[in-house]
C-alpha cells in the first residue's frame, strides 16, 4: 500500500506520529544514559524546530509522539532532526550498524473531537502497562510523559556535542568530563481539546487517565494469572534482539469519533491529493509553471508555503 501524502490541514492539526527500528529490534530498549540522551535530542529538537509536544513515550523497539504543528514542513523539519540524530545516537550506544528504523515515520491526523483526543493521549500513557510490561505507568524506565504530567516538573536531557568530541578526538586533545554536554528541556503543552485548564486541574484529568489504564490492566492480570514482566527484566534484554512476531497492522488515515469528521478530513485530503495530481502530471511533462497546492512538498523542488 503506497504512503499518503504529507498532508496538514490549514491551521494546523494534532498528530501522533509513530517510528519503530528496524525489524522490531529492540535498539530503544531503556538505560539511565540512553533515557537522557533521548530526551537531550528531543529538547533540542523541539528548541531548534518548535512545535508542541503533547505526550510521547518511547519503547524498547518504537516510540509514539503527539505534536501539534501548524504545516507539514513544521513537522519534517522536527522529525528530521530527531529521527537522524536519534538513530547517530542509538547506533553509538548499541553499536548497531544497519539503519535503525524501519522506514519514514508516520503522522497520523487526530481531529478536534475531545473524545479522540483523550484516547490517544490515553492510548500513549498507557504504553507499558497495556502490553504487561509494567504495573504501573510511572514504572516504565525509559522514557514516559506520564510523570511530567502527573506531577507538572520540567523534562531535561542532556546534549551531546559529537562533532566537538570528533575534533578534539581528530586534534588529540581530551575533553574534560562534560565539556560537551549541555542541557536541554523538553516542554510540554497540554491536549489542545483541554488547552486552557488551570494546571492542577489537568493534571487531575490526567491521574485519572493512567488510574483507568492500570486499573483495566490489573483486572487483566487477575484474569490470565500473569505478572508483569518488570523494569529489571526489560533492562536486561539486548538491543540487538528481533522480536519472532511483530504487531502489523495498517496505519488509519485519521483518529476521528464521528463518521462525519472523518469524512470532512477524508475530503479536504481528496481535494489536496487531487489537486497534486494534476501538478505532478504537469511538471511530469515539463511545464515549470505547475501550481502544487499549499502545504505540499512538490517532487524535487521546495515545500510550497501555506
Amino acid at each position: 500500500m503506497s504512503r499518503h501524502l504529507r498532508f496538514i490541514p490549514e491551521g494546523g492539526a494534532l498528530v501522533e506520529v509513530t517510528c519503530r527500528a528496524i525489524q522490531g529490534r529492540l535498539l530503544l530498549r531503556p538505560s539511565p544514559q540512553l533515557n537522557e540522551i533521548i530526551l537531550g535530542v528531543l529538547g533540542r529538537a523541539q528548541r531548534l524546530y518548535p512545535l508542541e509536544i503533547v505526550a510521547y513515550v518511547l519503547a524498547s523497539n518504537h516510540y509514539h509522539l503527539v505534536l501539534r504543528t501548524e504545516t507539514a514542513k513544521q513537522l519534517s523539519d522536527f522529525m528530521w532532526y530527531f529521527n537522524g540524530n536519534l538513530a547517530k545516537e542509538l547506533a553509538r550506544e548499541t553499536g548497531w550498524e544497519d539503519k535503525v528504523w524501519s522506514r519514514r515515520y508516520q503522522a497520523i491526523l487526530i481531529s478536534e473531537e475531545e473524545e479522540a483526543q483523550v484516547a490517544r493521549l490515553k492510548y500513549v500513557l498507557g504504553n507499558g502497562v497495556k502490553e504487561n510490561l509494567v504495573a504501573r505507568a510511572e514504572e516504565w524506565p525509559g522514557v514516559h510523559c506520564v510523570t511530567p504530567l502527573l506531577t507538572g516538573g520540567p523534562v531535561a536531557g542532556t546534549w551531546f556535542d559529537r562533532t566537538l568530541e570528533y575534533t578534539a578526538w581528530l586534534r588529540g586533545k581530551e575533553l574534560a568530563p562534560g565539556e560537551s554536554a549541555s542541557p536541554e528541556t523538553v516542554h510540554l503543552s497540554q491536549l489542545p481539546c483541554w488547552a486552557g485548564l488551570a494546571p492542577e486541574v489537568y493534571r487531575s484529568r490526567i491521574a485519572d487517565l493512567v488510574q483507568e489504564i492500570e486499573e483495566a490492566a490489573a483486572a487483566a492480570r487477575e484474569e490470565s494469572r500473569i505478572p508483569p514482566l518488570g523494569a529489571k527484566a526489560i533492562l536486561a534484554q539486548q538491543p540487538e534482539t528481533r522480536p519472532k512476531k511483530i504487531k502489523k497492522s495498517p496505519a488509519p488515515f485519521c483518529h476521528a469519533l464521528r463518521k462525519q469528521v472523518r469524512k470532512a478530513l477524508w475530503e479536504a485530503y481528496g481535494m489536496f491529493f487531487a489537486a497534486y495530481r494534476v501538478a505532478a502530471e504537469k511538471l511530469k511533462e515539463g511545464d515549470w509553471t505547475a501550481v502544487f497546492p499549499p502545504g505540499s512538498f512538490p517532487p524535487r523542488l521546495p515545500f510550497v508555503a501555506v
